[in-house]
């Protein structure tokens, strides 16, 4: 048999009418709340230690004043004998003045300028160009072995060689222009004094050619 309740003790009905009376009195406590004006007993200080203040001073550069240099040394007096004797001029008062004679004397010409010696001519292009007798190949006959030092060390490459071809065709005045090695440097030089030339020609006269050539360095 089941067991039901009747309608006044069913309290589902009134919750409701108990919720909007605790939110009413909710809200009175909170009003009233604000409403009272609490104050602490006294004053209520709070004592905040100073700081220390750190005072930043902008330093000005100053220039260094450069002294002025010091002032020559006066010269040192060279001391003069004063017993050098001056040689008295004999002076003729007898010699007799010839009023009619010219006071113009005659100058001699000025010894004319020492002549400039001819600057040597040298030639960077002519008709003929001076080659080696014997072609490149010549040159590097010339060479001789290879540098004991630049072989074991791995030492290679290309050096050019600037000279003077004379008018008998000798390579002088050898500089280098492009080096390696001092060693190689210096065999490719005497490679080339070693080798002859075909001296350079203009208008069918022998003349001095500036010329370089390169001399290669190759390990096998």
């Amino acid at each position: 048999m089941a067991i039901r309740k009747t309608e006044d003790a069913d309290l589902r009905n009134e919750y409701p009418i108990w919720i909007e009376v605790g939110l009413v009195v909710t809200l009175g406590i909170l009003i009233t709340a604000f409403r009272l004006n609490f104050q602490p007993q006294g004053d209520f200080k709070v004592q905040m230690e100073q700081q220390e203040v750190v005072k930043i001073e902008e330093v000005q550069q100053t220039k260094q004043k450069m002294k002025p240099p010091p002032p020559p040394k006066p010269p040192v007096p060279v001391a003069v004998p004063n017993d050098q004797i001056i040689k008295e001029n004999k002076v003729d008062f007898d010699a007799s003045l010839d009023l009619g004679e010219s006071l113009d004397q005659p100058t001699q010409p000025p010894p004319p300028p020492p002549k400039k010696e001819e600057e040597e001519e040298i030639f960077m292009v002519v008709e003929q160009q001076p080659k080696p007798v014997g072609g490149m190949q010549a040159i590097y006959d010339n060479l001789g072995e290879y540098p004991d030092f630049a072989r074991k060390a791995g030492i290679e490459g290309r050096v050019i060689i600037q000279f003077v071809v004379n008018e008998q065709g000798q390579a002088t005045n050898l500089t280098v222009l492009q080096g390696v090695h001092p060693l190689l440097n210096e065999a490719a030089m005497d490679a080339i004094r070693k080798t002859e030339f075909t001296p350079g020609k203009q208008r069918g006269r022998a003349v001095k050619v500036r010329m370089s050539l390169p001399v290669m360095f190759q390990l096998k």
